[in-house]
Formats: structure tokens, sequence, C-alpha cells
């Protein structure tokens, strides 16, 4: 507010402080008062000159305001009547007759005192259209605020008036708007600028209330559409009483009701049903909510909440079936076999969970679907790779559109019998995010002591998973969560041996794929030759994927030229692969035609099964730089640098000078660089090498050797033994070099592997030294003499990704 005209006397009067309302000039206003202090003060008015300052408070919930709590500018009015009330309060009303402003608030007891000095408004210069423009727009749109408020009366007062002044005040005295917007209008002293605010208000204001009325009107439409779709149902039941197919949802429930007795379920289970089926009976037939309720019901009513396949317990039927359908796998069978004795001692036993973990394409997936039929039950498979969400294996609350029962109540309906056998394939590969963990979501339902309670978010309705025998298949067990792997029985499988590869290819790809081509066995015959020398040279993998591809295509182009009557019958041999399935795609190396210095043969593991690593030593002269190279991992280095250390300790009885870490640059390198490399089993051939490479004795070419070194020169245990012995026959290799720790392994080992190598057990490095090289015998106190560094040409191998 501007300053007021200090011209203008002042005067003290009682003075009554508002809450949540302004006074105008001019205009008569009610209220009631009940605090005693306003009460003191209308007292004191009524005994003086019946005049009285009324001040609006900043904040309504204030009962006792200061001077800080008050605003400044008020309305001096006159009190008109007063009705006292029982008790102590009293309402008031009173007529506005100036604007003032307080100038001092001297007495605080027993009420407020204030003392005023009256505000006039700015005299307006000259009258122009345009304040007529600015008076018409306020009283149209308060005209049109009175309608949309059912209140036409109150606008003729203001449309009679020209004067600016009062139509602002009148206006602000009766619309409902937030007393700070009332306050801002009374302490505007011009009248023009106060109705270009009011203007402002009452355009905001008509439009709020021009939303409500219509978002009003469309819920009475709404409501009444409901109502009269009420009355056409009730009628429609009438008519179709009269017509006779009234029973039609009367015969429905009644089905319903007499599936769900069939099923005798629990007494919580079944007054779950009851009581959806009642309101299925409320619902009008064409209803989505009725809908809802029938595809709930029939989910539930299609499970088999007693129904259960005889179980087959005859395990020699059960060990001839598993041994018709998968070739090996021995540690699988004897467990199902086992759990099958069990089962028949003592028929109470629950279910119980085996998980297989082996590398892609060894029959983890298939050997489930034997399992199965050699126990005589049902089956189903989920698959749990890339599921991410909770949702998927308990289900979506049925309140949700489209809302489904998870993955393994899916399962179960699909199997139609409550004790199936149900294949969690890729459980490694779960995933998780904000819509929860699925991994937990199977915890219960893998734990046999309380899955035979298992809830369902749809089915909201406990089933015994107690009976059913779960099967998990993995890739690693890395990834599964450890309370998840804690509740299953780790069975792992290992790469197949190029002997298993061919009497599975002969067994039953082979056989698979000729009749699957609609060839006899008499029109193409595959010789043992011709598919050992498919698995070694067109695939490189732990199963039989890649082989079931390359006899694929040979029964498919044999099949095409009997077709094309090329020829009537084949018989393939190794002469004829190049023809059928193009150049080798790998080749094994060979051994040289004499002993070397500074090469040996390790032996690594890998996904795809075992691999023959050659390491290379040089020794030049030097400042004692040790170079690796070959793509190789930390541990693998740390493993090269711990058999340099062992030979610095063991250069005296190794005839090697003892100063050759100063004087000599030692690189060590393993061909194929592009493939990376890591583990700690090369670490005796690393060493050998070395011993090689400064001692000049060569090292013997018809040995492979694996194991971890120590500083000292012990031989460590090491892994993947049945797939490193593989190799080695494979290359032409005839002794093998191995820890002695491994000596239990040897039983893994496939019989044909073992019977054609000479497998020696170590536990130092000084016995790997003298069975690998070829030491010459030397005098003694003799050193010997250095020989130039040998560095010979990689082997030309396929790429393979080796992981030691």
């Amino acid at each position: 507010m501007q300053p007021t005209n200090q011209t203008q006397p002042t005067e003290t009067m009682p003075m009554v402080a508002l809450r949540g309302m302004t006074a105008f000039p001019n205009m008569l206003l009610h209220f009631d008062v009940e605090r005693s202090m306003s009460v003191a003060a209308i007292n004191a008015a009524m005994a003086a000159d019946q005049r009285v300052f009324l001040l609006t408070q900043k904040d309504i919930f204030d009962d006792m305001p200061n001077e800080g709590g008050l605003y400044r500018v008020g309305t001096v009015c006159v009190i008109k009547q007063i009705l006292r009330m029982p008790g102590h309060g009293m309402r008031v009303m009173v007529e506005g007759v100036s604007r003032a402003e307080m100038i001092d608030l001297p007495g605080l007891t027993p009420y407020f005192s204030a003392t005023v000095r009256l505000v006039a408004d700015i005299p307006a210069t000259r009258w122009s259209s345009r304040t007529e423009a600015i008076l018409r727009q306020c009283q149209e749109l308060f005209e049109a605020y009175s309608t949309l408020i059912d209140s036409g009366g109150d606008s003729l007062a203001v449309l009679a008036s020209n004067d600016p002044g009062y139509v602002a005040d009148y206006i602000a005295q009766s619309i409902f708007i937030r007393h700070e917007e009332k306050q801002e209008i009374l302490e505007q002293k011009n009248p023009l600028m106060r109705l270009k605010r009011m203007i402002r208000i009452l355009t905001r204001e008509v439009e709020v209330l021009e939303i409500k009325n219509d978002l009003q009107e469309k819920t009475h439409s709404l409501i009444n559409q409901g109502q009269r779709e009420y009355f056409l149902r009730e009628q429609a039941k009438v008519i179709r009483a009269e017509l006779g197919e009234g029973d039609e949802l009367d015969d429905e429930i009644e089905e319903y009701r007499t599936k769900i007795l069939a099923l005798d379920l629990e007494e919580e289970s079944q007054e779950r049903l009851f009581k959806e089926l009642t309101r299925l009976s409320k619902q009008p037939y064409t209803s989505s909510e009725a809908a809802v309720i029938r595809t709930y019901l029939d989910t539930v009513l299609e499970l088999p909440w007693n129904k259960t396949t005889k179980e087959r317990l005859d395990i020699d039927k059960a060990r001839q079936v598993l041994d018709e359908d998968h070739f090996g796998m021995e540690k699988v069978k004897e467990r199902i076999i086992e759990f099958l004795a069990v089962r028949q001692l003592a028929p109470d036993v629950k279910g119980g969970i085996l998980c297989l973990v082996g590398p892609p394409g060894v029959g983890k997936t298939s050997i489930a679907t034997s399992v199965a039929k050699a126990l005589g039950r049902n089956f189903a498979r989920l698959s749990l790779g890339g599921v991410h969400d909770e949702a998927e294996i308990r289900g979506h609350r049925k309140t949700y559109v489209g809302a489904m029962p998870g993955r393994i109540m899916a399962a179960i309906r699909q199997a139609k019998s409550k004790n199936p056998l149900l294949l969690l394939d890729e459980i490694d590969k779960l995933g998780r995010d904000h819509r929860g963990d699925p991994a937990a979501a199977l915890l219960e339902a893998l734990d046999s002591e309380q899955n035979n309670t298992f809830r369902d978010h749809y089915l909201e309705m406990p089933f015994d998973l107690s009976e059913v025998l779960f099967l998990t298949t993995a890739n690693t067990i890395d990834t599964i969560p450890r309370p998840l792997l804690d509740r299953m029985e780790v069975i792992t499988l290992g790469s197949y041996t190029d002997e298993e590869k061919l009497q599975i290819a002969k067994r039953h790809l082979f056989p698979k794929q000729r009749k699957r081509h609609g060839l006899m066995a008499r029109q193409l015959k595959l010789r043992d030759d011709a598919m050992r020398d498919m698995i070694a040279g067109y695939t490189r993998e732990s199963g039989v994927r890649q082989l079931e591809r390359e006899i694929t295509k040979i029964c498919r182009k044999t099949a095409a030229q009997i077709a094309e009557g090329q020829v009537k019958s084949r018989t393939v041999t190794t002469a004829d692969l190049h023809d059928l399935l193009g150049v080798r795609k790998y080749k094994i190396e060979k051994l040289g035609a004499t002993d070397e210095v500074g090469l040996v043969h390790g032996l690594a593991w890998t996904r795809v099964g075992g691999e023959i690593l050659t390491v290379e030593v040089a020794v030049l002269d030097g400042d004692g730089k040790l170079s690796l190279t070959g793509n190789l991992g930390s541990v693998m280095q740390e493993s090269a640098r711990a058999a340099l250390s062992y030979i610095r300790s063991r250069a005296e009885k190794l005839g090697i000078q003892s100063d050759f870490y100063k004087t000599k640059d030692i690189h060590i390198h393993f061909p194929e660089g592009g493939i990376p490399k890591d583990g700690p089993s090369a670490g005796i051939a690393i060493a050998t090498a070395m011993v090689s490479a400064l001692t000049g004795a060569p090292v013997r070419r018809d040995i492979a050797m694996t194991g971890e070194i120590t500083l000292r020169g012990r031989v460590l245990e090491i892994g993947g033994l049945k797939e490193k012995t593989m190799a080695a026959l494979r290359g032409d290799i005839r002794t093998v070099i191995i820890p002695a720790e491994n000596e239990q392994d040897l039983e893994d080992i496939d019989p044909t592997v073992r019977g054609a190598l000479q497998i020696i057990l170590v536990d130092h490095m000084d016995s790997v030294l003298e069975t690998a090289l070829c030491l010459p015998k030397k005098k003694p106190g003799r050193k010997p003499k250095a020989k130039a560094p040998l560095i010979p040409e990689p082997p030309k191998n396929g790429e393979v990704s080796i992981k030691q």
C-alpha cells in the first residue's frame, strides 16, 4: 500500500482482529465473536460511539496475535446489531465506513485499542471509455460467476453501480477467495487498479468453476448411465425368464459348484472358491468382471489337485530306459537308480532336487525326458534363461489386467499331475531387476520342508509341490545364488571324450538323422574311421551338437544324390568327408621329428574339451629381462615367475650359471596369441621349458605335462584331467606327467585313454625334469656349454579359447 496522507487526523478506538475474513467500506458484514478480548472490544465500542476498527490477522490459527501478526490496513465500521449467544459469544452485524491504517497499538488489555488514520481513495482524473470498458468487463465476469454458483440475485447491486471502487469492494466482499487476496483489494487505494485486480481474480474463479461443473456433469452422466444399464439388465433378466433362457447363468454356477466339490480340497481353498462363485452369481453375465472370475475358476479347476501318476519303481527297467536313450552319464544314471531304490524302500520320501552342471550340448536337457520316462512320471519344462521378474515364477495378482499363474503352476497344469518331473532349464541364467528376484522366489518351491504349501500370487491358495521331482540344469554354478544352490544336489557332467562321441553318434545321432531324412540303413552307411575323423577335424565342442549338424549335412547331401539318381546307396569313408563337408576346420598338431630345446607340450582344459598347449622358451644375452607373450592372464604370468624363482634356487644342481638371471634375457611364448590363456596348471611345463633352454638339454617330443608349481618345486593338483588326457592321446602323445595328488581322478578317465597312455605321477619338479629332459652325462664340476637359443615355429592350430 502506498503511504497515506499524513494530513488526515488520527484517532484511537477499539479493534477486533478478524480470522479468515475482511471488512470493506459501505458493506454489511456478519461475524461471530467468541474471544474474550474481542467481546470486550465490542462492548467498549457500544459504550462509546459504536465505532470499531476491524483488522484481519495473518494467521487464522493464532488466538493471541501480536502487532506483527496483523495487517496494517483495515476498515472502520459502525456496529448495527448485536445478538448475544449462550455463553460469552455474540453475533455482530457491522457496516463499513472507511478504510483506515493502523498507526499504533497502544492498548492490549482487556482489548486491543488501535490508533488509526483514515485512508481515502485516490480520486479519478476523468471518466473515459477505457474505464467504462473495465467496469463492464468486471460486472460481466461477476454475473458469470454468480450464474455458475447459482446466486444470480447477488449481481444486481453491482450491475446498477458506476462507481469502480464500490464495484470492486462489493465483489471482493461477495465471492469466495482467500483472505490474502481480499486484503490486497482492501489495501489498493486506486479504484481503477482495484478493479483490474478484481478482473484477474474473477477470470480465474470463473475458469475453475466451469471445470468443476463440467466434471460434476460427467460424474452424474456416468451414474445415470450405470443406473440405466442396471434397469435394462433387470428387464433383460425378466425377458429371458419369460423366454425360458433365464437358467443359463444358474446352470453355469451349479456346474462350477459340482466341479469344486469334486476336487475334495481343503476347507480354506474350498471356501475361497465358493466365495469367488458367489461373486460370479452377482455379476451380469456379459460383464468384464464375470469374465475375469470365470478365467480364474477355470484355471484353478484345471490344476491336478489330487491327480497323480503311478510311479514305476522297477530298477532294472529304469536302467534299461536310461541306457537306451543316453550313452555315458554314469553319475546321473546312478543317482536316479539310487532315488528309485529309496522310493521303493520308503514310499513316503518326498521329491528331491538334482542340478546337472556341465558345458552346452552334453545332454543335460534331454536326459530329463529319459528320467521322466524311466520313472513313469509326466514331464514339463520351464526355460528360466533371461527371466528377471519375480511374477514370472509366482504369478501376477488377478486384479491386474491379463494376470496369469506363474511358470511353476503353468507347468503343473501342463503336466496334468501333481507328481511330475519339472525341468528348470538354464537356472544359472536367471536375472533380477527392480521388479524382484526370481531366484529368491524359487527358494520356497525348491525347499522340500515348505513347498507343500506353495502359494502362487494368482491362485492365492496353497498347492502341494512336495511330490514334484525337480531337475535343474546349468552351465556353471558360479552365477547361481548360494541359498538356491544349497537346496540342490549338484551332479557335474564333463565333456564327452572322442570315444564317447563316437558311440553316441553310432547309437543315437546317425540313426535318428538317417530316419529323419527318409534314408534306410542300406542306403547310407558311415564308417567308424570317418566318424572319428569327423569328430577330430570338423568339430571342437564339449557335447555333440556340432557333430549332429555335420551328420545332418551328410544325410542331406546323400538324400539329394539319391533323389537325383546319381547313386543308389553310399558308404561314407574318411576320403569322402572333404566332398561332403568341405575343408577340415581343425588340424591336429603332429609331433616333431626330433626332440627340441625349449619346447614343451603342456595340456589345457577348455569349455569344448582338452587341448595341447605348446610352451616355447628362448634364452638371449641381455640384462635379466623376463618377457611373457601369447595373451597370458595374470595367474599364468605368476606361474612363470614362480618357475623362474624355483630355477634360481636350484641353479647349481641343474648345472646353470648362478647369475643367469642377470646376464640372460628369457622370453616365454605361448603360440596362438589371439586366444586368451590363463590358469596355474602350465607351471611345470613353463619350468621344464626354461630349464631346457638354459641347459641346452632337449625335451622329449612324445611327452606332455600338466601341474601347478610352487617356489620349492612342489607339484600341486589340477583340474580337467579327463579332457587333458584325451587331448594328449589325440595328439599322438604317449606319456603324460600329472600331479600325484590327482591319482584319485584316474578313475574318471576313459579306459581306452588310460590304456593307451603311460601316466606318470610326480610330486616334485625334480621328478618332472628327470622324466622329460634328455640330460647328457656330465663330469663332476664341469659346466655345460651354452647353446644357441632355439625358437621353433608356432603350430598352426585352429583358434580355440583356452582357459586352464
